[in-house]
């Protein structure tokens, strides 16, 4: 990746009192995998009202909200529309057209200025209630699990993502596996904080961590698959933190297969895939942390 590969981790930016101290608890509307680009601007009007019409103090994003060139505006459309806290973390088709790098400089940037967005890896927590935490990471399927030196999967992120276009196999999988470190790093220095202080973490991340979580289609995906929609590495950071904290829990919504499931990894550690269709946004659900 050259000297590309140094400038992925967004800047620091302070954490924000406003929207950390809401009142809790919240009540969370879950989706992911919503793709607004595809909407017609009806399609967006009627989701943004969906949204509003939820039982619900904040709403989450687990990725794939857009693409690089349409992420912000499509954001602040969502966050003007529906007048409450939308905390989100991006997925790969949000740097389509794009780069890695610039995106998280922008998603950071609006974290700093918007009354309502937050970006998760700009803030170390987010209370949703006085037992319930609210982390979270984009993610990166790291070509860990599975077989990627005989997948013969090319997605549309080796093309069309600035860091990834061109490479070749190997130098790819290198670039995989430092973008999936780099999101097992950062759980691995906010989750134990968050499980000190709370009985319950949610951790928002894009890609399954598990393979038992990678659905599609009501099945597994095999091992073509999996090195392209696992992230391993993010998986043995919280596997690693549910077991020094067996009097804890620990929640994960992700998306990304746009197949839904549900696995229990550990009787403390259980990870939620959302479902999703393009051109359909819908809401995975409301998380209630009272």
């Amino acid at each position: 990746m050259g000297d590309r590969a140094t400038s992925l981790a967004p800047p620091p930016v302070p954490a924000y009192p406003d929207l950390m101290a809401a009142p809790t608890p919240l009540r969370l509307a879950w989706a992911t995998d919503v793709h607004l680009n595809f909407l017609s601007r009806e399609e967006l009007t009627a989701f943004c009202s969906t949204l509003a019409a939820t039982a619900s103090d904040a709403v989450l994003f687990t990725g794939d909200i857009a693409e690089a060139t349409s992420l912000r505006p499509l954001l602040e459309t969502v966050a003007q529309a529906i007048e409450r806290p939308l905390y989100f973390v991006l997925g790969n088709h949000d740097f389509y057209r794009g780069s890695i790098a610039a995106v998280r400089t922008m998603a950071a940037e609006l974290s700093a200025t918007s009354p309502w967005l937050r970006w998760l890896p700009s803030i170390p927590h987010v209370e949703l209630g006085p037992d319930t935490a609210l982390v979270g990471h984009d993610g990166w399927a790291d070509a860990r699990l599975g077989d990627y030196e005989r997948s013969p999967v090319m997605l549309n992120d080796y093309v069309l993502i600035q860091e990834l276009a061109s490479l070749g196999r190997r130098r790819r999988r290198e670039a995989l596996h430092r973008l999936g470190d780099e999101a097992a790093e950062y759980l691995r220095r906010v989750l134990p904080l968050a499980l000190e202080r709370y009985r319950r973490v949610i951790v928002a991340t894009h890609v399954p961590p598990f393979k038992e979580a990678c659905w599609h289609e009501g099945q597994i995906s095999n091992d073509d698959w999996l090195p392209h929609f696992t992230c391993k590495a993010t998986g043995e950071v919280l596997r690693e933190a549910a077991l020094r904290h067996p009097e804890r829990r620990i929640e994960v919504l992700c998306g990304h297969t746009h197949g839904a499931g549900v696995a229990e990894i550990l009787p403390n550690l259980v990870v939620r895939t959302g479902g999703a269709e393009y051109g359909e946004p819908a809401v995975q659900g409301i998380i209630a942390t009272a």
